[in-house]
């Protein structure tokens, strides 16, 4: 995935794929690429609320922050949970992080494993970079200005015969007036990359909120998203767009027949539909799109209802523009679709509200009582006694059972709180 695992583009992207590994796939996270980010802990409840109310299904993390400091205990936890999942999901953070803590590690012949197996290994993001024969060191040379150059790679492709580079956020335009394509890197920064590149290395570039899923089973490539994915190879690129479908072996050897590539633009060229006098051209229509979409995500995350609201209204106003210039009926679709995802989010994220108390503490109890089992299990009654009884002052109630702990709120709850919040009046 070129970017957006965890927005609503990519819903049923997820759920595809989840169900072709079966309804009870065991589902995993792996947190590796944030490893050293302080809200690495936000990230792994973020993917399990998103699991949870937007493809309804669990997931497990198999936390492995740095190979330096996580016990041998927690690391054969995590080496575990991957060895029987489904489904794999790895994502935002730093590649070249990530690829310093899977070295000298058994993660990467666990991801192979798993796919040789039937599993699915979902990569986005900067994980997405980790995978093929080079690694784009995105932090080092963007943001910390080092000279261009490759990491290398788990070539986890080259393992089923892709010996290719990976390259998200291809059509990346954060930067407004600013070149920003090529995953941050802008044009003239990334042909001088490519010309590092060993010699016949095909690059895979997947734009933002696009998913291009390898069937090793079927021998095919399809897809998803509301973006292109381009295959660059020897100087040509050639253009793969949302539902297309085509056999594997064209990543190893070229574009199929009947499908010609074009000739990569060259140095300073606008990209197709940013001709001076053009209407809103195909990718200028998306970037604004992205735009809209980055904004009403950051609105959300910030609780920001007025935000929320004008990045609705702002891509209904979008979409009615495009059709007034005639933009292709396919592009007015997918703008649509995604209209109508963004509404379904707001509705998703107002049912806690709804639903009352409960709603709000059921994460945290949830993961005092998985906390509580763990110490039970290991003998430390006490402690697991103490947290039943902080639950208890809480207007939680607990009660063990042979299928495990259930909980309930105190009846009186509802009432102590107004009451406390009164008397603080």
């Amino acid at each position: 995935m070129g970017s957006g695992e965890l927005t609503s583009t990519m819903v049923q992207a997820h759920k595809d794929l989840l169900a072709r590994v079966g309804p009870s796939a065991r589902a995993v996270f792996l947190d590796t690429p944030a490893g050293f980010e302080l809200n690495a802990d936000h990230i792994s409840r973020r993917v399990a609320d998103y699991f949870r109310t937007r493809l309804l299904h669990d997931v497990s993390v198999a936390s492995f922050r740095a190979r330096q400091s996580v016990s041998a205990f927690d690391a054969a936890v995590a080496f575990r949970l991957l060895e029987q999942a489904d489904y794999i999901l790895m994502g935002p953070g730093s590649p070249t992080y990530a690829l310093r803590q899977w070295q000298e590690t058994p993660v990467p012949d666990i991801l192979a494993r798993r796919v040789l197996a039937g599993g699915c290994l979902t990569a986005a993001s900067a994980a997405a970079l980790t995978v093929g024969r080079c690694c784009l060191p995105v932090y080092e040379i963007y943001k910390v200005g080092e000279d261009p150059f490759w990491a290398e790679g788990l070539d986890l492709l080259g393992r089923f015969g892709i010996p290719l580079v990976v390259v998200p956020h291809w059509n990346n335009a954060e930067g407004g007036t600013f070149d920003t394509r090529f995953c941050f890197m802008g044009e003239p920064r990334f042909r001088r990359l490519e010309s590092l590149l060993p010699q016949d290395t095909p690059i895979l570039g997947i734009d933002e909120h696009t998913a291009c899923i390898l069937d090793f089973g079927k021998g095919e490539a399809s897809i998803r998203g509301i973006g292109s994915v381009t295959l660059r190879r020897e100087g040509a690129d050639t253009v793969f767009h949302k539902g297309d479908r085509f056999p594997l072996h064209v990543l190893r050897e070229g574009a199929p027949k009947g499908r010609h590539a074009v000739p990569a633009p060259a140095r300073g060229s606008p990209l197709p539909g940013e001709g001076v006098g053009d209407k809103i051209g195909r990718e200028s229509l998306w970037d604004r799109i992205h735009g809209i979409h980055h904004a009403f995500q950051r609105a959300v995350e910030q609780r920001d209802p007025k935000g929320t609201v004008n990045a609705l209204l702002e891509l209904d106003r979008t979409v009615w523009e495009a059709q007034q210039d005639l933009e292709p009926p396919e592009s007015i679709a997918q703008a649509r679709e995604l209209l109508r995802e963004l509404l379904v989010q707001v509705g998703v994220q107002m049912e806690p509200h709804r639903q009352g108390p409960e709603a709000y503490l059921a994460p945290l109890v949830e993961e005092l009582l998985e906390r509580r089992e763990v110490l039970r299990r290991a003998g430390r009654w006490e402690e697991a006694d103490g947290l039943r009884d902080i639950l208890h002052r809480a207007g939680v109630v607990v009660e063990d059972t042979p299928e495990g702990a259930r909980w309930h709120l105190d009846e009186t709850v509802g009432k102590r709180t107004v009451s406390r919040t009164s008397e603080g009046k």
